[in-house]
């Protein structure tokens, strides 16, 4: 065992290295993950970002068609107030003729006249009559405003610039809401301006805002130019109150107070001071927008579980692969630091023989001649027989050392393969006539499972018979005694496979990967060598074959060997 452990300084150092180094296995289950979140991120990334975009773009298309419909509807509403405006407006100016001032100013007129457009336009709250300077000149409506001066207000200047005047709507004395319009004329006889102002109650407005409102708002509301609610809104309050959000015309994105995201739509109206604001908060297509969004959420999921489930299989099963292929790649190994051994070791033989052989000759010749010598002298001397003795134990031990450089030799002696076509049954046959006496001794039976009509093989029979020999040794020694050998021979993938199993004490685990070193012996001191196993080793790889063992402790030991049909020749040393 010394001996055969100092081998393994012989062992080239890379190749050593590279076998422990292949021990350390890598971890592959986290190899795995990592493999599994690599592959996931890399074809994930794609469809995360397509599905991305294609929500981003689908939401602007939707925005951008939903605030060009909702400007579409306000243009629409904003057109109809116009309408309306425009009604009132044509109906105070008709009212308000040229020659109609000193017809007005006296008597009942006023309230006559008051009578007949209250029949035919009941919004009307009240008419009054001004002359240039502002003095209001006479009064038909529930207060006593007659001779009130509007000379400083805002709108009586206004209106001496353009003639006409559209008030924002106001509380006033009756605290209820109300606008006016006001309109100017020229008094033909006189050649001085006087103005006809007709109030308005504010519901009327409210009414006409309540029938062009859609279920395409939620919300739709006047405000002035100061931003002061003109008719009801939904969500910013009643009349009269501040609207918060102030913006130029146009389209603004807002978040509620409660955090939710609204579109607020603004447009003058002309010839009013007023603006029309229309608050939407769902897409009109908003039911579209949700299968859209579900549609697009069920098919991300559908896409990352499938690419998990593949990147999943693919992953293991490129796992498995890796690890075959190192798994394969360390067998080799183990077999090549194998076979260097051996070739180290035959190299290590073959001078260990020839330097043995030349001191044992020299041993043997000393002996000898001591015989001689002692034969040739006739006195009797004290111990001449123990001196006798201890010759012959010398001599004994000389042929079991010549026994022992000779197999050195043979193992380490490179000889060709000589080819001859023969039968493998028929070699096992005669093998077994040369151990029958030994078996039927040991009482081991023999049980035969011989394939008839193998196909011959080109081969060495001498070094089959060796193989087959030192195995079935084996086997017997294993054995001892009351036991069974089984042979069996059969065709296999185009080679000759022969197994020879025992039903002995079988070989420890920890033992069994050491069978075929050299000097690796189980048995008691004395009984072996530990080069059979060695020898035949290398006999089956020269004939370009393979040797195998499976064993299990208290079941046997079954060794199979595969010969080619068509020997190689392999310098195995």
């Amino acid at each position: 065992m010394k001996f055969a452990n100092s081998v393994d300084k012989i062992l080239p150092k890379p190749l050593k290295s590279s076998i422990d180094l292949g021990l350390n296995r890598r971890n592959y289950a986290q190899f795995r993950l990592i493999l599994i979140f690599v592959m996931t991120l890399i074809v994930t990334l794609p469809v995360v970002i397509v599905a991305g975009l294609g929500y981003y773009y689908y939401k602007d298309l939707l925005q951008r068609e939903e605030l060009d419909q909702l400007q579409w509807q306000l243009d629409g509403k904003v057109k109809s107030i116009e309408a309306l405006i425009d009604n009132l407006t044509s109906v105070v100016q008709f009212t308000a003729r040229s020659d109609r001032y000193r017809e007005l100013v006296v008597g009942s007129n006023l309230e006559k006249l008051f009578v007949r457009l209250k029949r035919q336009y009941p919004l009307f709250a009240d008419l009054g009559v001004i002359d240039h300077v502002g003095i209001q000149q006479n009064y038909w409506g529930p207060y006593d405003l007659k001779g009130t001066d509007y000379s400083q207000e805002d709108w009586f200047e206004e209106l001496s610039d353009k003639g006409l005047h559209i008030s924002g709507v106001y509380a006033g004395n009756r605290q209820v809401p109300h606008f006016s319009i006001a309109v100017t004329n020229q008094d033909p006889i006189t050649g001085e301006m006087w103005l006809l102002r007709a109030t308005i109650d504010a519901l009327t407005l409210q009414k006409f805002i309540d029938t062009i409102k859609t279920n395409a708002s939620d919300d739709l509301f006047l405000v002035d130019e100061t931003g002061t609610i003109q008719t009801l809104s939904r969500y910013y309050g009643p009349i009269l109150t501040q609207f918060s959000s102030t913006f130029d015309a146009g389209v603004q994105a807002v978040i509620t107070d409660d955090g939710e995201k609204v579109f607020q739509i603004k447009e003058k109206v002309k010839n009013s001071p007023w603006s029309l604001v229309l608050v939407k908060k769902q897409y009109i297509h908003h039911e579209h927008w949700l299968k859209f969004r579900t549609k697009l959420l069920i098919t991300i999921v559908i896409c990352i579980s499938i690419i998990f489930l593949v990147v999943f299989t693919l992953a293991g099963a490129l796992t498995t692969l890796i690890r075959k292929a190192e798994e394969t790649q360390l067998t080799m190994l183990s077999e090549a630091e194998h076979t260097n051994k051996l070739a180290s070791i035959g190299r290590l033989a073959a001078g260990v023989g020839h330097e043995i052989n030349n001191p044992l000759a020299i041993i043997d010749q000393k002996t000898g001649l001591i015989e001689d010598l002692l034969l040739m002298s006739d006195a009797e001397f004290e111990h001449k027989e123990t001196i006798q003795g201890c010759l012959k134990v010398i001599n004994q031990s000389i042929e079991r050392c010549k026994a022992i450089t000779h197999r050195l030799l043979g193992f380490a002696r490179r000889t060709d393969v000589r080819q001859e076509v023969l039968q493998v049954n028929d070699v096992i046959r005669e093998v077994l006539t040369f151990l029958d006496n030994s078996m039927t001794f040991r009482k081991i039976g023999i049980k035969l499972q011989l394939e008839e009509n193998l196909s011959p093989v080109t081969s060495d029979q001498l070094q089959l018979q060796q193989i087959f020999l030192n195995i079935i040794n084996n086997a017997i020694d294993a054995i001892d005694k009351d036991g069974e050998i089984t042979i069996m021979s059969h065709m296999l993938a185009g080679d000759v496979r022969v197994v020879i199993q025992d039903n002995g004490p079988g070989i420890a685990p920890d033992i069994l990967p050491h069978i075929f070193e050299p000097f690796y012996t189980t048995k008691e001191t004395g009984k072996g060598t530990g080069l059979g196993l060695s020898i035949t080793y290398g006999l089956v790889k020269k004939l370009g074959g393979e040797i195998t063992v499976h064993s299990r402790v208290g079941q046997g030991t079954a060794f199979t060997i595969t010969i080619p049909l068509q020997s190689k020749k392999n310098d195995q040393g």
